[in-house]
């Protein structure tokens, strides 16, 4: 594959709400620091890096970008990253946001916000982004209880213009049905790759059945989490790899967006070489055969 001329267009697209998007984007949580992220102690990306890779998966065709006011390291700032490297922003280009946890200045993490607290979360965001309103905000819950105080909140946002559109992170499928009494949901942002269990394959195909975007998390880093990419892939994986002349993490990313066309990745980097390397998937293209032999590792 010649990574250097595909864009990100080749993945095809899905629309969020009114927005277009291609199925490739990019996920900032790992720009902002070196190793893993979201941890106290990271050290920061050189920030000129970070820019340079913002901008080039613009150039390359990106037009959706997953962040957060809680991905940070000392010194850098996901969301202050893409505005002062992106803004102003291209017309095409939608930012998605997630609200609910939160960090303090030192990087600690802090109890999720209350319904209260969200619309200061909601705020930090525009500031941090440079902006007047914000394309969609997803929701990230923890546990199994009820979101409808808290996604009403969000709802009122809505209502005021502060949000266009809504979605939800890290749920369950009564999560999903709970807000859609609500307010409309546009995507569902939660855990998914080769190992997924069938309660995760069950979210992503009620996803489908509704045309609302699935858009998965550690495609590619698997067990790795927040400590990037796996390197315990199968021989199977290898075996795919080969026969297409690629990484077995592009395998992996190949795989979640042969689950479906309402399926939109999000594959985040620091580097440019591997920035090319993720937004080039969206030209491979799987056999049914294959991409059976890869749901068989599971």
């Amino acid at each position: 594959m010649t990574s250097q001329t595909i864009t990100a267009a080749a993945s095809g697209t899905w629309e969020l709400g009114d927005l277009t998007v291609h199925r490739i984007g990019f996920g900032a949580m790992r720009l902002p620091q070196y190793g893993e992220a979201l941890v106290a102690d990271a050290l920061p990306r050189d920030r000129d890096q970070a820019v340079r890779v913002l901008r080039r998966a613009v150039e390359l065709g990106v037009n959706h970008i997953d962040t957060a006011a809680f991905y940070f390291s000392p010194l850098r700032s996901a969301n202050e990253l893409i505005n002062r490297a992106l803004g102003p922003y291209p017309d095409d280009l939608v930012i998605t946001t997630k609200v609910g946890p939160g960090r303090d200045a030192s990087g600690e993490w802090q109890a999720h916000a209350t319904p209260g607290q969200l619309r200061g979360q909601v705020e930090e965001n525009l500031r941090q982004l440079g902006r007047d309103h914000l394309d969609v905000v997803n929701l990230r819950i923890v546990g199994t209880g009820s979101i409808a105080e808290r996604f009403g909140a969000l709802a009122e946002l809505r209502e005021a213009g502060l949000i266009r559109h809504l979605g939800l992170s890290n749920i369950r499928p009564h999560h999903l049905a709970e807000a859609q009494h609500i307010a409309p949901v546009v995507c569902v942002q939660n855990m998914y790759g080769i190992d997924a269990s069938p309660e995760q394959r069950e979210l992503l195909d009620l996803c489908g059945e509704q045309r609302i975007a699935f858009v998965p998390f550690y495609s590619i880093a698997g067990t790795g989490r927040t400590a990037g990419a796996t390197t315990g892939h199968s021989p199977e994986v290898h075996a795919v790899a080969l026969a297409h002349g690629v990484t077995p993490a592009q395998i992996r990313l190949a795989w979640t967006l042969h689950q479906g066309p309402h399926v939109l990745a999000i594959p985040g980097t620091g580097d440019l070489g591997h920035l090319a390397e993720n937004i080039a998937v969206g030209s491979l293209r799987l056999t049914e055969e294959e991409a059976a032999t890869l749901r068989g590792t599971a």
